[in-house]
């Protein structure tokens, strides 16, 4: 058994393996890199350049990228550098390149996420489109057989029925364009049947029901499901549940971000899961990472975040002709 604290076991990566090696073999996609002024984002930023996944640009305070990168000894000769004063310019210059097509995704550096999502979501100059952003945690978790999708565990607070929409559509399209196939959707309640004791029923009930009318496309859904009928096939079984996601899901829905925060860190902590972490809605994928990530976490956040900006590319050429 491995205690909590020590190192994930050998063999825990091979999901996210297999995400960057396809990931590989698309073209490396150019990344706007905001505020890389510790170790951990340039690092990253460099690891993922080295692994052939990014081309990327650095937009912030120049002087505190130089001194970062001459503290622990990384070089950033080649790279470059786009020189801003503070965070916040930082945020707002990046989504300026990505407007002006300079960049085909983002990646959150040492700055918080507040500062970047304000720069995003601007009503005036951000990136938004016409679809909710939300947040999925792609989490590698070495007890579960499949790919783990949790969504919105930092991005939507308390969401309504239209934006849990948005959320189930904007998953389901990340899981299908990475390569992954038609995913098995449980939206998350404390329990299986539908209650108006438990709002989070109704909506799952709901968001089903949208799924059968077309509203929601490309996934396989079923809720409400409690946690353990939707992840194990005993649980689902005692309960009497019969569906193609009970007991195999792929993608959890969670009723609310406190939910999502908690369940994902869970995973994180206790199941030794790794949680690479992308923002979708936006007109290009941004990714969110964590001064906790791995090295192995922060390349696969790019890597799904390269498959997702190649499979747009591919869409947009066949649409063009």
């Amino acid at each position: 058994m491995t205690e909590i604290g020590s190192p994930p076991q050998q063999g825990t990566h091979e999901k996210y393996e297999r995400l960057i090696a396809r990931a590989k073999q698309s073209p490396s996609a150019k990344m706007i890199v905001v505020h890389p002024c510790d170790e951990t984002s340039l690092r990253g930023a460099i690891e993922a350049t080295e692994a052939d996944l990014i081309v990327p640009t650095f937009v912030g305070p120049a002087h505190k990228i130089d001194a970062v990168a001459k503290a622990h000894g990384l070089d950033i000769n080649a790279y470059e550098i786009v020189d801003v004063p503070h965070s916040d310019a930082a945020a707002a210059k990046a989504v300026e390149m990505i407007r002006e097509a300079k960049g085909e995704l983002l990646m959150k550096g040492s700055l918080h996420t507040d500062e970047l999502m304000r720069a995003v979501t601007s009503s005036t100059t951000g990136l938004r489109t016409e679809r909710r952003i939300s947040h999925v945690f792609v989490m590698d978790v070495p007890t579960y057989s499949e790919t783990l999708f949790v969504t919105d565990a930092a991005i939507n607070i308390a969401p309504d029925l239209d934006a849990k929409r948005d959320i189930v559509q904007n998953a389901i399209d990340l899981f299908v364009q990475v390569g992954l196939g038609t995913p098995r959707v449980a939206i998350l309640s404390a329990v299986e049947t539908v209650t108006s004791k438990i709002p989070s029923t109704i909506d799952a009930a709901a968001l089903c029901k949208m799924a059968e009318r077309g509203q929601i496309t490309g996934g396989l859904l079923d809720g409400p499901l409690a946690f353990d009928n939707a992840i194990d096939p005993d649980a689902a079984k005692i309960k009497g549940i019969t569906s193609p996601v009970a007991g195999r899901a792929q993608i959890l829905v969670v009723p609310n971000l406190e939910a999502g925060n908690m369940l994902a860190k869970n995973l994180t902590f206790l199941a030794r899961a790794d949680a690479a972490g992308i923002v979708l809605g936006a007109r290009v994928p941004i990714v969110l990472t964590s001064r906790a990530d791995s090295v192995r976490t922060r390349l696969a956040s790019c890597a799904v975040a390269v498959l997702l900006a190649a499979a747009r590319l591919r869409a947009a050429a066949v649409k063009n002709g």
